[in-house]
């Protein structure tokens, strides 16, 4: 079916033009940050409104329960930091309540063999310490001008009006409806009468579900402040339904959390400075892939077998030494994207997560939180740099940039789609460097898929050509590329032009909830 499909349409989407713009993967939470900007707010401010935002709007996606990073580029000063709000283990989890099934298939987004009882993957023993609460309070607090309130404001708005019930929500409750339905709040949230909730046929009203308690605790974040959520009243409501399900989080690790500012992970390729977030993000990863590709894929216009194949050899290296190598070694101690750029050239590019689709399908029932399954980031089996263990930061595929040219700030980019996001982003950032395509052209251009493990998976849409002097040196595999599900990973970006100020922003083609909006 979706290569019939695949085969009948072309789907195009054009750029987004104006002073500031916010690309993200949801228009409403878009039009969030936009908002923002056309009131005064810069880059920070817009983001952190949108990233409080969508949660309310695609909460298969990311939220308050999850976490991520942020890379920042701040005009004036012509500089890039980082903020880490990476999920962390509890400090009293227990590896071996996370026994491997000898024997079992391979499941899920990473190949890991399965865990019993898929704990793992769903419920309560797969949540880690949630950052996203302190990592947009503490990006306002470090770059923003909005107040707290103010910037919290249009998600109280958003679930007060509830999740509006369109195809695409309906598909996404459907794709996860069989785990929702174990967990009391998330099936009575999304699938009422026991069935995903749908919208009616004819269009004649608008379905909306109340997202359980979010909007009364979003109130409570609005007034208490971003503390409450760790060390207040919203953490021991958290606590007390975490406990009744399992989990090894305590008051105690909500207390001890804290988003940090870093360093960005900065480094050359051709005329451009990659500024991406360190440490065990894709960000190492991105750089080793990029070095490996060399001037392979320098010259004008689309790229050919040759630079494509480079390109695949860069990252399936990369991939090999990152699945091998990478881990937080340190003792105890279904993902979004967007990027925003403002009027004065500041820069964000943001990514938050759940990790799988509803990521733990626990919607905590006192408020209304979506929790992460962050623990499936781990590799369950011990003795390896990435093995699960207590207080520790997994390895996360997030890969997202800033690049400068000469100091100033020129477009930001990153991406949500698992391992595929690095080759999504490595690729995109060579279209526009290498071959200096602008956002509209390298968006539009198919792309090829390595993933660490599998063949070279190729868009059908490039060239025959080019499929096939790939797989003269590689293993590959034709995949069409359709709404869903996604066959690549879903980017978007911003663009500025430092001389005349116009920004430009663009999302992947297909999606077409993934919009970017400007001012």
């Amino acid at each position: 079916m979706s290569d019939n499909i695949n085969r009948s349409w072309r789907v195009t989407k054009k750029a987004a033009h104006g002073s500031g713009i916010v690309a993200a993967q949801h228009r409403k939470a878009a039009e969030v940050g936009a908002a923002v900007l056309a009131k005064g707010g810069n880059a920070i401010d817009a983001a952190v409104a949108t990233g409080l935002a969508i949660g309310t709007v695609e909460p298969w996606m990311s939220g308050m329960g999850g976490g991520g990073y942020m890379t920042v580029y701040l005009a004036k000063t012509r500089s890039v930091h980082v903020v880490d709000f990476g999920m962390i283990a509890a400090r009293g989890l227990n590896p071996a309540d996370y026994p491997v099934v000898p024997g079992g298939e391979a499941s899920d987004l990473f190949g890991w063999p399965p865990v019993k009882e898929d704990r793992n993957l769903k419920g309560y023993h797969s949540i880690l310490v949630p950052g996203h609460v302190a990592g947009m309070a503490k990006a306002r607090e470090a770059f923003g001008t909005w107040g707290w309130s103010d910037l919290i404001a249009p998600a109280i708005r958003l679930a007060a009006e509830g999740l509006e019930v369109d195809w695409f929500a309906t598909l996404m409750i459907a794709s996860g409806a069989a785990d929702l339905a174990g967990f009391d709040t998330s099936r009575a949230t999304y699938l009422p009468g026991g069935l995903p909730a749908i919208q009616d046929s004819m269009g004649r009203s608008t379905l909306r579900l109340k997202l359980g308690n979010l909007e009364k605790t979003l109130r409570r974040l609005a007034e208490a402040g971003a503390a409450d959520f760790y060390k207040g009243e919203l953490a021991q409501a958290i606590v007390v339904d975490l406990k009744a399900g399992g989990s090894a989080i305590s008051l105690d690790d909500l207390a001890r959390y804290e988003a940090r500012i870093v360093e960005p992970l900065a480094f050359d390729h051709g005329h451009a400075r990659l500024h991406t977030a360190p440490g065990l993000t894709a960000g190492p990863t991105l750089q080793k892939a990029l070095a490996a590709t060399g001037t392979a894929m320098r010259g004008a216009g689309a790229p050919d077998g040759a630079a494509f194949t480079a390109i695949a050899h860069a990252l399936h290296d990369a991939y090999r030494e990152r699945l091998e190598t990478m881990g937080d070694t340190s003792a105890p101690a279904c993902t979004t994207h967007f990027n925003v750029v403002d009027a004065a050239g500041n820069m964000v590019s943001l990514t938050q997560t759940l990790l799988s689709l509803f990521g733990s399908k626990v919607m905590l029932p006192k408020t209304g939180l979506m929790m992460n399954n962050g623990i499936n980031w781990f590799d369950p089996v011990p003795g390896k740099p990435n093995s699960l263990g207590a207080g520790k930061r997994p390895l996360t595929n997030i890969c997202q940039a800033v690049a400068t040219h000469e100091g100033q700030g020129w477009f930001a980019i990153g991406a949500s789609g698992g391992r595929r996001i690095l080759p999504a982003v490595a690729q995109l950032i060579c279209f526009l460097v290498d071959r200096g395509m602008d956002l509209e052209t390298a968006f539009h251009l198919p792309r090829i898929d390595v993933s660490g493990t599998g063949p070279v998976r190729i868009n059908q849409d490039l060239p025959g050509e080019i499929a096939a002097e790939i797989g003269r040196k590689l293993p590959v595999e034709l995949v069409a590329n359709v709404p869903y599900p996604l066959g690549f990973a879903n980017p978007s970006a911003v663009l500025r032009d430092p001389r005349s100020g116009r920004a430009s922003g663009m999302n992947e083609i297909m999606p077409p909830w993934a919009t970017a909006v400007a001012v």
